[in-house]
């Protein structure tokens, strides 16, 4: 593949479906290509297909990687550099949850999740900034020129939730690990302000396999409201240059709600919405 066909490129990471997917599928509308980057290697192949036939100009690269792996970040590093990708976005969307009381839930399963949540998405961030760096400055010097209607500014997203303003029981480290993509986002955001464009999304319930995998489909949570990942995933991008981002009016609501509301009032409302 030559190296012209992989600029203006954004890494994905769970993008075998879910806002994911979403996001693979609407980035490429706008005509980036694609680095796309989950566990199911079939899943991701068929994403792959039919991005592939819908927009055949865009270049859409897979790989398939466990980010709970030791060795996964140094797979992904240097799949970029062997196939001499020029990243202009990264999307740092793999994540989960695991519903249930802490002490009671596998703490292997635990270790899991703060991994992907937490050290994946830090660690890639850490890896990837030089190279978004190196994107801006190339825009700056009008070396990279905008084209098809792409916006060649380097961007990162970090997938938060609405959850991250808050203590949640029956998802503590879902929760918390939240926080720190929202509070890590708000901090790169400042840091590299002019460079990159940083944000946290934090969408609150979506159609996705969130709720199956958290085993929390019967929740009121996400019988209360949910939102549409296309929603979700359309407003992210557009307001890609805010620190957060939240999308739909009732999750914004909920997030000025948390913040007047004292905080044993919303851990318990919490809890029951999550029993």
């Amino acid at each position: 593949m030559e190296n012209d066909e992989m600029k203006n490129t954004v890494l994905i990471t769970g993008a075998s479906a879910g806002l994911g997917e979403e996001f693979a599928w609407q980035l490429a509308e706008q005509g980036f290509n694609l680095l796309l980057v989950a566990r199911r290697t079939e899943r991701l192949s068929t994403v792959q297909r039919n991005i592939s036939i819908k927009y055949p100009s865009v270049s859409c690269l897979v790989l398939s990687v466990d980010l709970n792996e030791a060795d996964a970040l140094a797979t992904l590093v240097n799949f970029v550099s062997l196939q001499k990708i020029e990243l202009t976005g990264l999307i740092n969307n793999a994540g989960f949850g695991i519903r249930g009381e802490f002490y009671a839930l596998p703490a292997n399963r635990q270790r899991e999740l703060l991994q992907v949540n937490i050290n994946a998405l830090t660690m890639l961030s850490h890896a990837f900034i030089p190279h978004l760096t190196a994107t801006s400055i190339a825009v700056h010097n009008n070396k990279i020129p905008h084209s098809q209607g792409v916006q060649a500014v380097p961007f990162i997203i970090n997938v938060a939730s609405t959850a991250a303003f808050q203590a949640g029981p029956n998802l503590a480290l879902y929760y918390a690990s939240k926080a720190f993509v929202l509070s890590f986002s708000e901090a790169l955001h400042e840091e590299l302000k002019g460079k990159i464009q940083v944000s946290a999304l934090c969408p609150g319930a979506t159609k996705t396999e969130f709720a199956e995998v958290a085993r929390m489909s019967n929740s009121l949570v996400f019988k209360l409201r949910v939102m549409d990942k296309k929603a979700v995933v359309s407003y992210a991008l557009k307001k890609r240059g805010k620190a957060i981002v939240i999308p739909g009016l009732m999750n914004k609501i909920g997030v000025i709600a948390v913040k007047l509301l004292p905080r044993f009032i919303t851990r318990k409302l919490a809890y029951q919405i999550q029993k």
